[in-house]
């Protein structure tokens, strides 16, 4: 079975003739509000909820989003991917999560994140000093999943006896996932038994990564079942195939628009988005770009999951206006969905 699940980014709005930007923020969240929970009634698994700050996202905070939809859904689960930690202090991060928890009622996934080079560069945060944050915050929240009284010494933080509120995770806790895009990343997450999630890439590349993730695993003792693996692709659905495509390479345009002076971005595999290094990048492979029929995207879909051996696979449907996005999200969950659920993997 691959699990569906959306993928939310919350693009900010273009707002149209006449229209104010305030209006159209609005009205984006409420469109959005609707579809997720048509998204509920569709049968899917789940959403999650990315963080993106400056311009190009209404989601800077994920977590408040988790909050407003928790109360109007009973089955969906609600994750991040992820928290970018370096921006907080990880003990708010904890107890916003342990809030999820009890405001899901035992729905949360907890996903985190280093963050994107060019928002962090914004406040001045180079990557060198985020991926330091990243490291170290890691291992307080891990700790924190754990035991809501945490100590701690280190370079960006230092606490005794802190105890975290509300500090107590439903049982069992949440599941924990971290996105990555190199082997480095996904062996670090199996040492920290962690789910991973990764996209960009081509579907070889994500197997090798998982490769990485699955070895560590064995080494380590512990189970790398196709549940803990997830991937991440833009989808373009229509009943007209070739009008699929056109809009999966608008949405590579925009994309690569948004991405251009990223000095991570490179026309290689090399993919390191979240272990910068000098010199290093990931590619934004056409396998990310998912498009066609309802029956050609259900095919390319688990054609991919099954050469990688994810059991997992999350969304990002149409970013054109809210009608386009409930077309594409009726076609996905009444004709892919039941297709996904039925695949065998691993």
């Amino acid at each position: 079975m691959i699990k569906p699940w959306i993928f939310e980014f919350m693009q900010a709005p273009n707002p149209s003739d006449g229209d104010t930007l305030p209006g159209a923020v609005t009205a984006a969240f409420n469109d959005n509000f609707a579809f997720w929970l048509e998204a509920e009634r569709l049968g899917f698994e789940g959403i999650f909820f990315s963080e993106h700050h400056f311009a190009h996202s209404l989601s800077p905070s994920p977590n408040l989003l988790i909050a407003a939809i928790s109360r109007h859904t009973t089955r969906l689960r609600l994750g991040t991917m992820g928290n970018v930690v370096p921006l907080y202090e990880p003990w708010r991060v904890i107890e916003e999560l342990t809030m999820l928890d009890h405001l899901t009622s035992g729905r949360l996934e907890i996903g985190f994140a280093a963050g994107v080079p060019q928002e962090l560069a914004r406040i001045g945060l180079g990557m060198a000093e985020a991926r330091e944050r990243f490291n170290e915050a890691l291992d307080i929240l891990d700790a924190a999943l754990v035991n809501p009284v945490v100590n701690h010494s280190g370079k960006y933080w230092k606490f005794e006896n802190l105890t975290l509120m509300p500090g107590v995770f439903l049982q069992p806790a949440p599941p924990k996932w971290t996105t990555v895009v190199s082997s480095a990343s996904a062996q670090k997450s199996a040492q920290r038994r962690s789910k991973i999630c990764t996209g960009f890439e081509s579907v070889s590349r994500i197997s090798e990564i998982f490769d990485a993730y699955r070895s560590e695993c064995a080494g380590l003792g512990l189970p790398a079942s196709p549940d803990q693996l997830a991937i991440r692709r833009n989808i373009s659905i229509s009943r007209d195939a070739a009008a699929a495509r056109d809009e999966a390479r608008t949405a590579k345009a925009a994309t690569l628009k948004i991405v251009a002076g990223d000095p991570r971005v490179t026309d290689r595999a090399s993919s390191t988005l979240d272990a910068p290094k000098a010199g290093a990048g990931f590619s934004l492979h056409d396998d990310d770009y998912i498009a066609g029929t309802p029956a050609q995207v259900a095919e390319q879909i688990i054609d991919q999951c099954r050469k990688c051996g994810a059991g997992h696979f999350l969304a990002m449907l149409s970013r054109g206006s809210s009608a386009r996005r409930l077309e594409s999200l009726a076609l996905f969950g009444e004709e892919v969905l039941p297709q996904m659920r039925r695949a065998q993997i691993g």
